[in-house]
């Protein structure tokens, strides 16, 4: 029910759709949806740090970045190893003074193949790098986020851990489980003061992609299936990233949202 009991004046507005003094921490920030999500939060105020495997774009997003102003560090980081995000942890604790507002786990990768047709080799690295090392991030920043005294952490997930799409069955399972823990951190960190959501992207023109949306006939059968008729830009994730971190969305937590042009809600509307 709506009323009037969480409502601020306009005089808060600025406050409440702005970051500024806030830290956030966003793995995987120097392309694709991550990139989006660091200038979006940056833009909003929050100084963020932002780590990658490649040093060499990571020198150079932080140098754009720095031109144009915003407030952003940097490490190096491969998120597949536990001593390695044990240091990046180390690293953020030291930037920000131990406290953090904002976790965003981003980074993610797949491999596509038959189920049968995966080696256990395959099975241990998509694990680790998109379940593992979010789940292992947050264990990580609770301290820091509730140091911070409002805490707000959004997964980067994927509608195939909400349908079926034909992504591959360990990156779905993967997703899948990111969705289950945003909704068990929810309530288990609430007394905390830490919100917990995940962002669910359908087809987003990324490099990732790229490959995959130049065959024509994919692209189609993507577009078929998508209500809005296009593919998505990694900007239309990141607002949403940037909205859920936001005072204004103080109480919204323990949510899957689906940004994906209304893929997930189309039984079998007709295309034309």
């Amino acid at each position: 029910m709506g009323d009037a009991a969480g409502s601020s004046s306009g005089g808060h507005a600025t406050t409440r759709w702005s970051l500024r003094g806030m830290t956030a921490l966003v793995t995987g920030g120097t392309r694709g949806i991550g990139h989006a999500v660091v200038e979006e939060l940056a833009g909003l105020g929050a100084s963020v740090h932002i780590c990658s495997r490649r040093e060499a774009d990571l020198t150079e997003c932080l140098r754009k970045w720095a031109a144009e102003g915003f407030r952003v560090t940097g490490s190096v980081c491969d998120l597949s190893s536990r001593e390695q995000r044990d240091q990046l942890s180390r690293e953020v604790s030291a930037t920000f003074n131990g406290k953090l507002n904002i976790l965003v786990n981003n980074v993610g990768t797949n491999i596509r193949k038959p189920t049968v047709e995966f080696s256990a080799e395959e099975y241990s690295f998509i694990m680790a790098t998109n379940l593992e090392s979010a789940y292992h991030l947050c264990q990580l920043a609770h301290p820091l986020l509730k140091a911070s005294g409002m805490g707000s952490i959004v997964f980067i997930s994927s509608v195939a851990g909400v349908v079926a799409v034909n992504s591959g069955s360990i990156y779905a399972a993967t997703k899948a489980a990111m969705n289950q823990m945003t909704k068990n951190l929810a309530c288990e960190w609430a007394k905390d003061n830490i919100r917990a959501n995940s962002v669910a992207p359908w087809y987003i023109k990324t490099k990732l992609v790229e490959p995959l949306l130049d065959d024509k006939d994919i692209l189609q059968r993507i577009i078929d299936r998508t209500p809005l008729r296009r593919i998505g830009e990694p900007e239309e994730v990141s607002s949403l990233v940037g909205y859920l971190c936001l005072p204004a969305a103080s109480y919204i937590t323990g949510q899957i949202i689906s940004v994906d042009g209304g893929m997930t809600v189309n039984g079998l509307y007709p295309s034309g």
